[in-house]
């Protein structure tokens, strides 16, 4: 069996960081997307970029309805990385619903429902996938990109700040049951991201508070890789934790604006 990584939500942003990271190392890469035409376009790039590394691009969607994870996706997922002989020794969940500009009062519970599903299920879905062909080829390690809203709220984002909150309890209860496999679990935190949405939007962005760090700055999507990576090829005594990759932000009562 080849191994690889395996990289949820990996055609835009932070995902493509995290793609480029472990194939600039000679990994084999894994990647998942939404669009067909989004997955094709990337998987071409990333070859083009890393010709020395086997790179295959899937598109999946999570869910059925917003009531139903697509279980069955997620199974003839692994089914044909196993007919191809590839094994995902490390498993990066980057795939969110961002669940903006949702409000008590109202948005329909279907809503929250669907946040909930794709951050939480689907993941927890893709976890026992993984974690069942880690044990049996003694181990791995999975890696939840997680957020530093899982202990700080924002306005109108219910459902997303629930789901980051309930996915590190996850986390840490697959760290203990799967350590028994040498499988660990670990979760990456940033806050803000200089992503596209910080390209087409500078206006807001340039006043946002969020943005004003005890560093400074803000993330770019290599800090959260580098973080990625770290927990994938360097913490062999690490498992249920967390590191924060957000300027600093969770340390301060409020920001300081200039």
């Amino acid at each position: 069996m080849k191994k690889a990584v395996l990289i949820t939500g990996a055609c835009i942003n932070t995902g493509v960081a995290i793609v480029e990271k472990f194939a600039a190392e000679g990994w084999n890469v894994v990647f998942t997307g939404r669009s067909p035409e989004k997955v094709q376009a990337a998987e071409k790039a990333y070859k083009e970029k890393f010709p020395h590394v086997d790179i295959w691009g899937y598109a999946i969607d999570s869910l059925i309805d917003e009531r139903t994870v697509d279980e069955e996706a997620v199974g003839k997922l692994f089914a044909d990385l196993d007919t191809k002989g590839f094994f995902a020794e490390t498993l990066v969940l980057n795939a969110a619903d961002q669940g903006l500009e949702m409000a008590i009062f109202e948005n329909p519970l279907t809503d929250f429902m669907r946040v909930i599903n794709i951050n939480m299920v689907w993941n927890y879905c893709l976890c026992e996938q993984a974690a069942k062909r880690m044990k049996e080829q003694g181990g791995g390690n999975i890696v939840f990109v997680n957020s530093n809203t899982a202990y700080r709220a924002i306005p109108n984002r219910i459902a997303y700040s629930a789901s980051k909150g309930g996915q590190l309890g996850m986390m840490r209860a697959l760290a203990l049951d799967l350590g028994k496999y040498n499988i660990r679990v670990n979760a990456v935190l940033p806050g803000m991201i200089r992503t596209d949405r910080w390209e087409k939007n500078p206006d807001f962005y340039k006043d946002v508070p969020s943005r004003f760090t005890p560093l400074g700055d803000v993330a770019d999507g290599a800090d959260v890789a580098d973080a990625v990576w770290y927990f994938a090829a360097h913490a062999r005594n690490t498992t249920g934790a967390e590191l924060t990759v957000d300027g600093g932000n969770t340390i301060q009562l409020y920001p300081i604006i200039p």
